[in-house]
């Protein structure tokens, strides 16, 4: 009996040296990596199963580097077993965890349209020139019980001043319509925008393109989805919210 627990008590005293071990060997190589990105932050850092190599996440890029950070690895690691990506199948854990969440984004610029009771929430950086985007827009049509908040995105040629006429417009509500739904363009007009400040959000938060929409609990789509899609992620989004 004493032979078994002091078995048992080695085994922990390994393991615990070991999770002590690497966890300090993960300081030193987020040490080693950190001059390398000044002001970026690592995301996450991890030891892999296979060369020795930690998989690093830095300003939404992922790669592999040696225990002194000496070298980087950009590209693919591929499982020659399963003919599959293991760093393509990280990049859709990683996307399809990371969150938003509302409450950082800078809603008080949004174009606000309540619809029905409006306890839903979406917010959608968008740029008026995009087709993607004006798809979305008559997607968007067949949704109530929502609140949208339109975040102007002009990442294409032509869309800041487009963008900053549907702004400066009397009715934003109308232009925007009028424009994304009927093609009607609105008035030339200048006025102070919010534009450099909804541009800057979507660099930090990295919208590389549009439409994004963001749901309620922080949950991203890139691109555009039909209604239906959209009413299954308000839906879930907002349980998600009440159970909080």
């Amino acid at each position: 009996m004493v032979l078994h627990y002091l078995k048992r008590f080695v085994l922990v005293l390994f393991i615990c040296m070991f999770s002590g071990i690497t966890w300090a060997n993960e300081e030193a190589v987020k040490k080693a990596i950190e001059p390398h990105f000044p002001g970026a932050k690592i995301e996450s850092l991890q030891k892999t199963p296979y060369l020795g190599l930690y998989e690093a996440l830095v300003g939404g890029e992922l790669f592999y580097t040696d225990e002194k950070a000496e070298y980087f690895f950009f590209g693919h690691i591929v499982d020659t077993k399963t003919r599959t990506s293991v760093t393509n199948e990280r990049l859709q854990e990683i996307k399809a965890a990371r969150r938003v969440p509302l409450d950082t984004l800078p809603l008080e610029f949004a174009i606000k349209v309540v619809k029905g009771n409006g306890e839903r929430k979406l917010a959608v950086f968008t740029d008026p020139n995009c087709p993607y985007c004006k798809q979305l827009e008559k997607e968007l049509l067949n949704i109530t019980n929502v609140t949208i908040y339109t975040l102007l995105y002009p990442v294409l040629r032509g869309s800041v001043e487009l963008s900053t006429s549907i702004w400066c417009a009397q009715d934003q509500i109308k232009a925007w319509d009028d424009f994304m739904l009927r093609g009607i363009a609105p008035k030339a007009s200048d006025c102070e925008t919010p534009i450099p400040t909804l541009l800057k959000s979507g660099q930090e938060n990295r919208v590389t393109g549009t439409p994004t929409l963001i749901f309620a609990d922080g949950s991203i789509v890139g691109g555009m989805i039909p209604a239906p899609a959209i009413e299954e992620k308000l839906n879930s989004a907002n349980e998600a919210g009440k159970k909080k």
